[in-house]
C-alpha cells in the first residue's frame, strides 16, 4: 500500500486515528514532526485520560490509562556524555534537544539534570493527554511538585513527609483541593503544624498525633484514615454529636452500633475492632431507608 498522507485527513478523522493509538505510539508518533505534534495537541481534549506516576526515587515515569489496561515507562536517564546506545536519536522536548531511545514499551530520555527531565516530560505529555499526577515526594523534588501545583494540575494520589525546614510546604499545603487521595507519612520536626485552607478528597496520616479534634472538625474530605492518633473516647463523643448536626457533610464513612442524624435522614453504623498492634474504629455511611 502507498504511504497514508496522514496531515491531509480531515481533521475529525485525523482525531479518530489518534483517538485509535495506544499510548506509546501516540508519544511516538508526536516525535515525528512539528506538525504532527500540533495536531496531536489540537486533539488533547478528545485523548485518552491517563496517569503520569512520578517515581521520583528510581527517576522513572510510568504513563498508564485509568482501566490499568495501557502502560509506558519513561526512564529519567542521567546524560554524563558517555556510555549511551549508539540507537539513540536527538528530539526537541520542551526546548531541549536531548537523546531519545525506543524501546517495545519504554522510552528512555536523557538529561543532565533530573528535576528538569520530570518536569519537561510532564509538560510535554500535558500537551498530549489528560493528565493527572500521582507522586511520592521528597524534599529533594519538592519545588517540582510546587511548580505542578502552579500548572493547576489534578494530583491522583500524593505522598508526603513535611518538614520545618522549607517554606514551600505551606504552599503544597494550599493547593490540597487539587489532590484526590493524600498520604502523610510522617511530619518531622517538632515544630510543623501545617495550615490547611484547602483539603483533599481523602486524607491517610500514618502518624497522625499532631492531627487535634479541630483538625477533624474542619476537614472537608470524603474519607478520613489517622493511624497512631491520640484522639480518645471524649474526642469521639464529639465527633459523633458533630455529625448527628450535619457536620462532615462530605464525609462517606463506610459499615454493629447504629445512629442516626438528628433529621434521620442518614445513619451510621460503627464497628470497634483490634489486632495484636493496633486498635480502630470503623464508621460507615449510609442514607436511611
Amino acid at each position: 500500500m502507498p504511504p497514508l498522507p496522514l496531515l491531509r485527513l480531515p481533521q475529525l478523522v485525523l482525531f479518530e486515528v489518534f483517538k485509535s493509538l495506544s499510548i506509546g505510539e501516540k508519544i511516538k508518533l508526536s516525535f515525528c514532526s512539528k506538525k504532527i505534534f500540533t495536531q496531536i495537541n489540537n486533539a488533547r481534549l478528545y485523548s485518552q485520560k491517563v496517569i503520569v506516576d512520578l517515581d521520583c526515587l528510581y527517576h522513572n515515569i510510568r504513563v498508564y490509562s485509568e482501566n490499568s489496561k495501557e502502560r509506558l515507562h519513561i526512564f529519567n536517564c542521567s546524560d554524563t556524555g558517555t556510555n549511551i546506545a549508539p540507537d539513540w536519536q536527538p528530539y526537541r522536548i520542551e526546548g531541549r534537544t536531548v537523546p531519545v531511545i525506543f524501546c517495545f514499551n519504554s522510552i528512555q530520555i536523557f538529561w543532565k539534570n533530573h528535576q528538569e527531565g520530570f518536569l519537561s516530560v510532564v509538560r510535554y505529555l500535558l500537551k498530549i493527554f489528560q493528565c493527572k499526577i500521582s507522586t511520592d515526594i521528597s524534599d529533594l523534588y519538592q519545588p517540582m511538585i510546587s511548580e505542578l501545583f502552579d500548572l493547576q494540575l489534578e494530583f491522583k494520589t500524593l505522598t508526603i513527609r513535611p518538614n520545618d525546614q522549607n517554606l514551600l510546604w505551606n504552599q503544597i499545603f494550599s493547593k490540597f483541593g487539587l489532590v484526590e487521595d493524600l498520604n502523610i507519612l510522617h511530619i518531622v520536626g517538632p515544630d510543623v503544624r501545617p495550615v490547611f485552607t484547602t483539603w483533599p478528597q481523602k486524607i491517610e496520616i500514618m502518624s497522625s498525633d499532631w492531627f487535634t479534634l479541630e483538625y477533624l472538625l474542619a476537614c472537608t474530605c470524603t474519607n478520613i484514615t489517622l493511624r497512631g492518633s491520640h484522639l480518645g473516647n471524649k474526642d469521639l463523643d464529639l465527633i459523633l454529636k458533630n455529625w448527628k448536626t450535619e457536620g462532615f457533610p462530605n464525609l462517606k464513612w463506610t459499615d454493629g452500633m447504629v445512629i442516626q442524624t438528628d433529621d434521620g435522614s442518614k445513619k451510621a453504623t460503627i464497628e470497634i475492632g483490634s489486632s495484636l498492634n493496633s486498635h480502630r474504629i470503623k464508621i460507615s455511611i449510609s442514607a436511611s431507608e
